[in-house]
């Protein structure tokens, strides 16, 4: 071979290379065969081209390495995307590569098509933001706060390494932008087990549940994928201020429930429907004669209703609170107040107590107890005013929903005053 075809061949390798150096574009997809491996990186031959290329540790994989040599060996062939040109000399063929990036663009592609599809997508929180989570669906997805759940949650950490559904709301391969929901799949889960729950559930029926929140009005109990909720009145017989006083949340509680209302999507409960009731065995918790401490809880011009056991109340009438003349129970009582009370009447089937404070204090010296009146006599009627703070009882309390007749609100009153019409 003559020199001349020699220097010809040459001449054509080297713009051959040339060539197959230019066919190597940004964005293009390749295969590169790994010929090296350092601490940071791979360097590896652009399969067809002659010219190699690097891939940095951190284009490997969208997942933490600790050591390269566990993802990659000399001699493996692998597919890149070609991200940048190192350097001015494309001679040298030093071009920056990138797996990491195409396994994205097919992740990218896959979540389109189940956006398409109407299809959810499984991932993993893994960090909390301001405003949201961070999610790894294979690139980096976000759920804004308030798609987080169907209510509010003021801490998010709790999310942090869950695994959880999501709804795709909105995809942006070319930014970088996928905005997820997990709120939708919970309202969807709870649509259909409402459905299925308000299909079956009865006013009446007890079941089981979980304290799912607490507000200051109540607390909503979770029945199985639907929240009913306890009125702080229905927590307990005896008064509750807030709810956490005596529940927490994940707490297991039986409830009764009250009433069932699916076009207002409401079911009431209660709790305390479940528990004894407190007038059972009154008779022997409160026999005639007995001295119970108490609470004073309400205070009327005709008296004072006293708590003597969670959910049982008695009243003592304006004459059996003091040996002396009051105007009105706040004259000597205020709500909250510690008393002694003894047992004057009790009446299980009404729902009555009638107590006296001023039966356990000593009678005043030279004071009297009244006479009783005999059969048949009748008290002359007396139109002195003064006697109206104790007889002339509004109408507003004539018939109280403690239960308690006129005859019992007015009381020994009605005898002092025959004793007066008499003398």
């Amino acid at each position: 071979m003559s020199e001349n075809n020699v220097s010809n061949e040459n001449a054509q390798t080297m713009a051959d290379a040339l060539n197959s150096v230019g066919q190597v574009k940004i964005g293009d997809t390749v295969k590169g065969e790994v010929l090296a491996i350092e601490d940071k990186q791979l360097i590896v031959g652009i399969e067809g081209t002659g010219v190699e290329g690097v891939v940095p540790l951190k284009e490997l994989s969208a997942q933490p390495i600790e050591d390269i040599h566990t993802v990659a060996s000399v001699g493996d062939v692998i597919d890149l995307v070609v991200i940048s040109t190192i350097g001015k000399d494309k001679e040298n063929g030093q071009y920056l590569l990138s797996k990491r990036r195409l396994e994205a663009q097919k992740i990218w592609k896959d979540i389109q098509a189940d956006f398409e599809a109407g299809k959810t997508i499984t991932a993993p929180v893994t960090n909390v933001v301001k405003g949201g989570l961070v999610v790894n669906a294979g690139v980096r997805g976000f759920v804004p706060a308030s798609m987080v759940d169907d209510h509010f949650v003021e801490d998010l950490s709790a999310y942090k390494g869950q695994e959880l559904e999501f709804k795709i709301i909105e995809i942006e391969p070319s930014e970088n932008r996928l905005i997820l929901s997990h709120r939708a799949i919970v309202e969807a889960g709870k649509a259909e087990a409402r459905k299925e729950i308000f299909g079956k559930l009865n006013a009446g029926d007890v079941v089981d549940g979980k304290v799912a929140r607490l507000t200051n009005f109540g607390a909503f109990v979770d029945l199985g994928g639907v929240d009913g909720l306890v009125h702080v009145s229905e927590i307990a017989y005896d008064h509750v201020d807030k709810p956490s006083d005596v529940l927490s949340v994940g707490q297991d509680v039986k409830v009764k429930v009250l009433s069932v209302d699916p076009e207002k999507d409401r079911i009431s409960l209660s709790i305390k429907a479940t528990l004894p009731q407190p007038w059972d065995d009154i008779e022997d918790r409160a026999p005639v004669g007995a001295t119970l401490p108490g609470v004073v809880r309400r205070l009327t011009t005709f008296g004072a209703f006293v708590e003597v056991f969670p959910g049982v109340e008695g009243l003592v009438h304006i004459s059996q609170i003091s040996h002396e003349h009051i105007a009105t129970p706040n004259d000597v009582l205020k709500e909250g107040q510690d008393v002694d009370v003894k047992v004057l009447s009790v009446d299980p089937d009404q729902h009555r107590l009638a107590l006296s404070i001023k039966a356990l204090q000593e009678r005043p010296e030279g004071d009297e107890p009244s006479e009783p009146r005999k059969e048949n006599q009748r008290p002359r009627r007396n139109n002195n005013s003064n006697r109206e703070s104790h007889t002339n009882i509004p109408a507003e309390y004539q018939q109280d929903d403690s239960g308690f007749s006129l005859g019992d609100i007015l009381g020994d009153a009605l005898k002092d005053a025959a004793k007066d019409d008499n003398e």
